[in-house]
């Protein structure tokens, strides 16, 4: 469904490709966020899978050894190690997204190395704090800005740091990530700091769409 100037809010299946046959991203080069276990994890895996060169980025590459389920479901030692065994192409980037000038310069890695950037998945982010200390009323402020920048700011500074070789290219698809969470509240209130960023995203990704208008695919993965 399209909503706006290259906005498109789709499944995350259908906007990775869900069916497509191998091969349709050869000779492209996706950069995925937050990609050292979970959904960038999988996002990673599909994209690799269909031919696309992949940047796998985490403020720890081996995040997913904090949470044993993950753990025991790897395959290798890394997202990127499990690419490379199925016989795709990644390289792993130690990235803080909060930080903008991480970003900057982890963006242009990937630019010198690849020399293009065909796709951004915008996948870093998630939630801290119990519910009860994350309530609308009483947010604690560290919390606050802690989920704020890794997900609102992380978001727009990987968006801002692409766009530039986007445009020149004329081509390119930015796949930003927001949450059932940013569209209902939970029913005591809490964590209303990711909701809040998970919502401000998705209106960020509908001006974004009108800033690239045709020569960017803006689409927005909701859950």
């Amino acid at each position: 469904m399209r909503r706006g100037a290259g906005l498109r809010v789709e499944s995350p299946d259908r906007a990775l490709g869900s069916g497509c046959k191998m091969g349709k991203l050869d000779g492209k080069v996706a950069i995925v966020t937050g990609a050292g276990r979970g959904l960038g994890r999988s996002y990673a895996h599909r994209l690799a899978s269909l031919g696309a060169k992949v940047a796998v980025t985490d403020v720890d590459l081996k995040s997913y050894q904090a949470f044993e389920s993950e753990a025991n479901d790897m395959v290798g030692e890394s997202t990127v190690a499990e690419i490379e065994s199925e016989g795709g192409t990644a390289i792993g980037l130690t990235m803080d997204v909060s930080n903008r000038e991480a970003v900057d310069a982890c963006i242009k890695s990937i630019c010198e190395l690849w020399g293009r950037i065909d796709i951004l998945v915008t996948n870093a982010g998630g939630g801290l704090g119990r519910s009860s200390s994350t309530r609308a009323s009483a947010l604690d402020s560290e919390l606050l800005h802690s989920v704020v920048d890794t997900n609102l700011y992380g978001t727009i500074y990987c968006c801002n740091s692409v766009a530039p070789m986007m445009k020149e290219q004329k081509s390119g698809k930015i796949i930003t990530v927001s949450s059932i969470a940013g569209l209902n509240p939970s029913r005591d209130g809490g964590y209303a700091h990711y909701g809040v960023a998970k919502a401000a995203i998705a209106h960020y990704t509908r001006f974004l769409a009108q800033d690239l208008g045709s020569e960017c695919a803006t689409v927005l993965l909701g859950y």
